[in-house]
């Protein structure tokens, strides 16, 4: 175990450069998880004979992209940055790739719940303007995003960020000297995985548009709300009500705006459906 320990010591997050310009791998795993999600969706409008175009999917596509990533960094910005009215006073800054010195760094910061809202605005827009069915878009993006959001999670694991808490625990990775939990592991598993087995079981029981998406976020509220017992707090945030973190009070709001939507889903669109 103790390559495993030791593996940050021993791992560059550089994956090479291109001229001049440093290439990460948490920026190819990122990219590899778009395109992976897009590969699950076509999959899945064949295999369950989804009524949605390869046209209309692929604009779709990109109009969430833009939608997560301002969604993601914005997000940050307002929620985790120490820096937000800066950047809300310079908002060319938000996407800078470089810092003052003029040297190449990358954009980093990005917010899981800041994407989801970016997500949902982007969908939103973009199902009225192509008058599209909303809730089987969002049905669809269920099955698609768990297993590409388990390579975002393995990138932050290669790119040394958002790491466990301290522990004593055998497979702990060392960081700083200090031993900690590889929590970016267990969210790989957890919030990507274990998801997409739970949804892609959960399609087979579908009794309305809307279902999957919303067992979906049920089921990554929960999931992030345990992988946070092992993640470390935001170090400009700390522990926050209840000993709890910022990313577990985000879960249990929008765990709850997701029971709401269930409610409203179930009331108008199939008043005979039972949960169980």
């Amino acid at each position: 175990m103790e390559f495993w320990q030791n593996i940050y010591s021993n791992f560059d997050v550089v994956a090479f450069e291109l001229f001049g310009l440093k290439v990460h791998w948490y920026s190819l795993m990122y990219i590899f998880a778009l395109l992976l999600a897009l590969f699950i969706a076509k999959y899945f409008v064949k295999k369950d004979k989804i009524k949605i175009s390869d046209k209309m999917l692929d604009s779709y596509f990109i109009w969430v992209e833009l939608g997560v990533i301002l969604g993601a960094r914005l997000g940050y910005i307002l929620i985790y940055d120490d820096h937000t009215l800066w950047y809300l006073t310079k908002p060319w800054q938000i996407f800078n790739p470089f810092d003052q010195n003029g040297n190449f760094v990358g954009i980093r910061g990005m917010s899981f719940h800041g994407a989801v809202a970016g997500f949902f605005i982007a969908t939103f827009i973009f199902c009225k303007k192509k008058k599209q069915n909303l809730w089987l878009y969002l049905d669809l993006v269920a099955l698609s995003v768990p297993l590409a959001y388990t390579f975002g999670r393995i990138g932050n694991f290669l790119n040394q960020e958002l790491f466990g808490r301290i522990t004593d625990v055998s497979w702990g990775i060392f960081v700083d000297g200090a031993l900690r939990h590889p929590s970016q592991l267990y969210e790989a598993f957890l919030e990507g995985i274990v998801i997409f087995i739970i949804i892609y079981f959960a399609r087979y029981k579908k009794k309305f548009d809307g279902e999957l998406i919303l067992i979906y976020m049920a089921s990554y509220c929960v999931a992030r709300f345990i992988c946070e017992f092992f993640r470390e707090p935001d170090f400009n945030l700390g522990l926050l009500a209840l000993n709890l973190s910022m990313g577990q009070i985000l879960s249990i709001i929008l765990l709850f705006v997701t029971y709401l939507l269930y409610i409203y889903l179930k009331s108008n669109l199939n008043k005979k459906f039972k949960f169980f």
